[in-house]
């Protein structure tokens, strides 16, 4: 009986196809993040009815390859390449669809990773340069707009999984393009322990999840576990949080993702 619904499941047509682009070095938390991701995405991909596969190698993002697929994900970093960059331009202008998370919407001068991509961070994600950081990584209530399909089914305010929390260059909310669907909740502060002081927030707005009316798009700030970074549970560094053991933020992000997959625009080849 198993292997024959394995059969059956096997042989039914995906709703629509995911494609999640990934790096997975450097940084410890994001790479447990990534980690983490796919292996979430698969279990969740049977569960709903799509179908989730992910690469490293980023000279895929091309418009043959991306022409099999509905939806894109980039789950730690953003494409180099000025050929990468225009085919996902492209994709998107045409009609594809995207989610992204935490350092995918990262950049700053005289970094590793410098703004050097107009459209990606001043029109797409809207958010500009990456401005500050809260640290180490906390839990956050969160202020849920309950408008979006990718929200709708959220209560007002949410408990996080424990997060870096990112504050932008630009105020999202003067930008009529911009749709905020979660925010920091002023219940949060202070947000951070430190041990430095302008790592801990005490108040302010900060927008972390959204999407542009402009596209089928949601960018989503978390993707950042806490780390025994001081080795206080053995030699190894490892992770002390998971970012899919929340409920309401994996149901986010579910939603938003059946959102996505649901687009009608047909993708030009």
């Amino acid at each position: 009986m198993i292997a024959m619904a394995h059969i059956s499941y096997a042989q039914k047509t995906p709703k629509f196809k995911v494609i999640a682009f990934y790096t997975g070095k450097n940084d410890q938390a994001h790479v447990s993040y990534v980690h983490e991701a796919n292996q979430w995405f698969p279990k969740m991909a049977k569960q709903h009815g799509f179908s989730y596969d992910s690469t490293s190698n980023w000279s895929n993002l091309n418009a043959a390859y991306l022409a099999k697929y509905q939806v894109v994900l980039f789950l730690d970093t953003r494409p180099e390449q000025p050929e990468q960059r225009v085919a996902f331009e492209t994709y998107m202008k045409n009609g594809g669809a995207w989610m992204g998370f935490h350092f995918v919407a990262f950049a700053l001068e005289n970094s590793a990773y410098p703004q050097n991509w107009d459209w990606y961070h001043h029109q797409f994600l809207g958010a500009g340069q990456y401005g500050s950081n809260t640290w180490r990584p906390t839990s956050a209530i969160l202020r849920v707009n309950q408008k979006h399909p990718a929200t709708k089914n959220l209560p007002g305010t949410f408990k996080s999984q424990p997060n870096e929390w990112y504050r932008w260059e630009k105020d999202l909310r003067k930008n009529p393009d911009i749709d905020i669907l979660l925010s920091i909740d002023s219940t949060s502060f202070p947000l951070g322990t430190g041990p430095k002081a302008h790592e801990i927030w005490h108040s302010g707005y900060y927008p972390v999840v959204w999407s542009n009316k402009k596209y089928k798009m949601i960018y989503v700030n978390m993707g950042h576990n806490d780390m025994d970074y001081e080795h206080k549970y053995g030699k190894t560094t490892t992770s002390l949080s998971q970012t899919f053991e929340n409920e309401q933020q994996n149901k986010m992000i579910i939603d938003g993702l059946l959102w996505l997959g649901n687009n009608k625009k047909n993708i030009k080849k």
